[in-house]
């Protein structure tokens, strides 16, 4: 029975009604094909086009985690990228951590194959290559910490990225010219004594010693 329930083809109608007639006398398996029903009924309420909803039965994810429908999100012009999107209805996971049972839906989604795609299609066309508008950057190990608490207060405005592994300044500023960051707060032995940091501005070159709180203010002009 299982080859023949994996064999239905069709439009999605044609599918559940194959599914209704199938002669399973199972109750997990009924109630199965309700919900694949309420849920292509709450798609086509949302005017979800349906040709862009496909039932398909061969579809198998975490029986020991999904508890009902389950999907999966591809490209249709890219069939050999996979899944892009997927996940289900999980309705145990939270009782392994609280003493209540809650039922869920979730998804994730495959960002690094998606945008691949996007951008070898020319949908998006970053500029750059991270969202960061700073690179913090301590001298050495010795002024990581220092360089941690800062990239901290910056991200109260912005998003930052911060150099931790031990290496050159100069590679470290090579590091932030390839990204694009617009500025690297660099930290070393008297920008820790100062409580400050010297702030390069990677398209001018200029350097200029200054707090933290008005980097953060240049930072959000």
């Amino acid at each position: 029975r299982l080859l023949e329930f994996i064999a239905i083809r069709g439009e999605n109608s044609e599918i559940l009604h194959e599914l209704e007639t199938i002669g399973i006398e199972n109750e997990q398996f009924q109630a199965g094909v309700s919900e694949l029903r309420e849920v292509l009924a709450a798609l086509a309420a949302m005017r979800v086009p349906e040709k862009r909803v496909r039932l398909d039965l061969t579809i198998a994810r975490g029986l020991d985690y999904y508890t009902g429908t389950v999907y999966e999100t591809n490209l249709n012009d890219y069939p050999e990228v996979g899944s892009v999107c997927s996940g289900g209805r999980y309705d145990n996971l939270t009782a392994n951590y609280s003493k209540r049972s809650l039922p869920g839906v979730g998804i994730s989604i495959g960002l690094s194959r998606l945008f691949y795609k996007l951008r070898e299609a020319g949908v998006v066309n970053p500029s750059r290559q991270t969202l960061a508008k700073v690179l913090v950057a301590p001298f050495g190990s010795a002024q990581l910490p220092r360089a941690l608490e800062v990239a901290h207060e910056l991200r109260s405005v912005c998003p930052v990225i911060i150099y931790v592994e031990d290496a050159a300044i100069g590679k470290k500023l090579k590091y932030a010219d390839k990204l694009g960051v617009r500025y690297a707060a660099l930290v070393g032995e008297d920008e820790v004594v100062a409580g400050d940091v010297t702030l390069k501005d990677m398209q001018t070159g200029e350097n200029r010693r200054m707090p933290v709180r008005n980097v953060c203010d240049l930072l959000q002009a």
